[in-house]
C-alpha cells in the first residue's frame, strides 16, 4: 500500500495505547490514540481513519460497542480490529453483528495487532481492485434462489430478500458450494474475513449468522430445508 495509513487506537489502558502507537508508527502509520470511548467519539466526529483498533471493554459511559456503531455509521469504510480481555466469544457477539474485520483476545502482542491490521487492509484493497476491474458480472442461480453478484441482491421465489452484507456473502458462498458440507472455520473466514484460532470460536460466531439467515430464507427455521447442519462437519446448502 503506497498511501499513508491513518490509524486510531482506542483503549483505556495507557500502556496499550503507547505500545500499539509505537509499533504502528514504526511501519509508517499516522496514529491517533484515545483513552476513552468519549474521547474516541469526539475524534470521530471530525476525522476519518483507514483502520481503528478498538478495545471492546472500555470503561466509562461510552463502551467499545458504542464506538464501533459510530464508526460504522460515520465512516463505514474504516477497517475495525476489535480487542477484548474476555476469553468467551459471548462478550463479542454484538460487535460481530455490527461487523468487525478482525477479533483478538487480550493479552495481545503488538506484532499480532499489526499483522491483523495489515491483513485486513490488504483484503479491503483486493476487494476495491475487484470492483474497479468489473468484478463478477452475472447472476448465480440455485433452486429458488437467484443472486445478483453486482447489486448484492438475492431473490427467492421472486421475492427480494432483506439481507445484510454478511448474510449475502454467506448465502452466496454456500450457493456456490451447494451440496458440499462447509466447516465453521471456512464460513467464518468468508463472512468475517479472518480465520479464528479455535473451532469452538468459529462455531459460536457462525451459528449466529446461520440463525439469522435461516429466519429469512426458511419457511420453518427450526426445521431448515435449504441450510442444514451436517453433524461434526458444518453446514450444507441444499437447493
Amino acid at each position: 500500500m503506497t498511501e499513508v495509513v491513518r490509524a486510531l487506537i482506542v483503549d483505556d489502558e495507557d500502556r496499550i495505547c503507547f505500545t500499539l502507537k509505537e509499533a504502528m508508527q514504526r511501519v509508517g502509520y499516522v496514529v491517533t490514540t484515545a483513552s476513552s470511548g468519549e474521547g474516541a467519539l469526539e475524534i470521530l466526529r471530525e476525522h476519518a481513519f483507514d483502520v481503528a483498533v478498538l478495545d471492546l471493554n472500555l470503561g466509562g459511559k461510552v463502551d467499545g460497542l458504542s464506538v464501533l456503531e459510530a464508526i460504522r455509521w460515520r465512516w463505514p469504510r474504516t477497517v475495525v480490529i476489535m480487542m477484548t480481555a474476555h476469553g468467551s466469544l459471548e462478550s463479542a457477539v454484538q460487535a460481530i453483528q455490527e461487523g468487525v474485520d478482525g477479533y483478538l483476545l487480550k493479552p495481545v502482542r503488538a506484532a499480532e495487532v499489526r499483522r491483523a491490521v495489515r491483513q485486513a487492509l490488504e483484503r479491503q484493497e483486493k476487494r476495491a481492485e475487484l470492483q474497479l476491474s468489473g468484478g463478477a458480472q452475472h447472476t448465480l442461480q440455485r433452486g429458488p434462489f437467484a443472486a445478483d453478484l453486482d447489486s448484492h441482491r438475492v431473490v427467492q421465489n421472486g421475492k427480494l430478500l432483506d439481507l445484510t452484507p454478511q448474510e449475502f456473502t454467506l448465502l452466496v458462498y454456500m450457493m456456490q458450494n451447494a451440496g458440499e458440507a462447509i466447516s465453521p472455520m471456512d464460513l467464518v473466514e468468508v463472512v468475517r474475513r479472518y480465520k479464528p484460532e479455535y473451532l469452538n470460536e468459529a462455531r459460536q460466531i457462525i451459528k449466529w449468522y446461520i440463525h439469522r439467515l435461516r429466519k429469512k430464507v426458511e419457511l420453518d427455521p427450526s426445521n431448515p430445508r435449504y441450510i442444514v447442519n451436517v453433524r461434526g462437519v458444518g453446514y450444507l446448502f441444499e437447493p
